[in-house]
């Protein structure tokens, strides 16, 4: 039916967001499923209009939150690798047009020393917004991991920048990377997502950040951190030290699609 295919998604209570998942492509398939039941005469009972309807209210509400790509999440987790004493900041950046949930595809690692100089912090913006305007991109948040480990809490800069992003996306994140719980066999990401209401950062709840396909996005970023490549990260920190070093960092995005490739046995 010229449908893409897709892998079997089981529900499963240690298996991150896989209800979510398991739904969301139930009901891509739809048509197909429909289909196949009619023609084979399967035993079995087709889905009422009624059943499919309380399946799509499910999953709108749900995709109403937070969704984090393999591409994004492995880039903020290597920056926080790649400078393990330092805090760490950058830019969540969506292809998708505003409006409903916020989906982040991609993000640009920006510092690594010096968070708080706001000079430095708004060239950067600046530079990233120009080149988000080329690429069909939008800035839609920030994400930041302390230096002390302990600590997710945001931090004053964190925020500052965080309010200047809400100027411009109503539905911006802001994102804290939890130091403590960044083990290569964690069971859900570590992230601690904040939400603007009215004029403050609120913390929301982990399970509104979807991030499909989890354990192949952690093995990805453990493959990279083990093999070295998360030395090919460039912030825009290193981009100021030696501007012929890449801030847009499209040879470890290559990287990292290649790795996470239907051939390699990822979707």
């Amino acid at each position: 039916m010229g449908m893409p295919e897709l892998r079997p998604k089981q529900d499963c209570s240690t298996m991150w967001n896989s209800t979510f998942y398991m739904l969301k492509w139930f009901l891509e398939a739809k048509d197909v499923i429909i289909s196949t039941l009619a023609i084979v005469n399967a035993p079995v009972d087709a889905q009422t209009q009624e059943e499919w309807e309380v399946v799509e209210v499910t999953v709108e509400r749900v995709m109403g939150e937070v969704e984090l790509s393999c591409l994004a999440y492995v880039k903020m987790y290597l920056h926080a690798c790649l400078f393990p004493r330092c805090s760490v900041n950058g830019l969540l950046l969506s292809s998708s047009p505003a409006g409903g949930a916020v989906c982040v595809t991609d993000c640009v690692p920006l510092l690594h020393t010096h968070l708080p100089l706001a000079p430095i912090t708004q060239l950067a913006l600046t530079q990233v917004d120009v080149w988000c305007a080329q690429t069909q991109q939008r800035i839609v948040g920030y994400y930041q991991a302390n230096a002390c480990v302990s600590d997710s809490s945001p931090t004053p800069c964190a925020l500052k920048i965080a309010d200047k992003i809400a100027e411009q996306c109503n539905n911006a994140v802001l994102l804290m990377i939890d130091g403590g719980k960044m083990s290569p066999d964690y069971r859900v990401p570590p992230i601690v997502m904040y939400e603007r209401k009215d004029t403050r950062w609120t913390l929301k709840d982990k399970h509104t950040i979807m991030l499909r396909q989890w354990e192949e996005t952690r093995d990805i970023a453990s493959q990279l951190l083990d093999s070295g490549d998360h030395s090919l990260l460039v912030d825009f920190d290193s981009h100021l030290d030696d501007i012929t070093r890449d801030w847009t960092n499209q040879k470890l995005n290559a990287k990292i699609a290649e790795l996470a490739s239907p051939a390699n046995g990822n979707v």
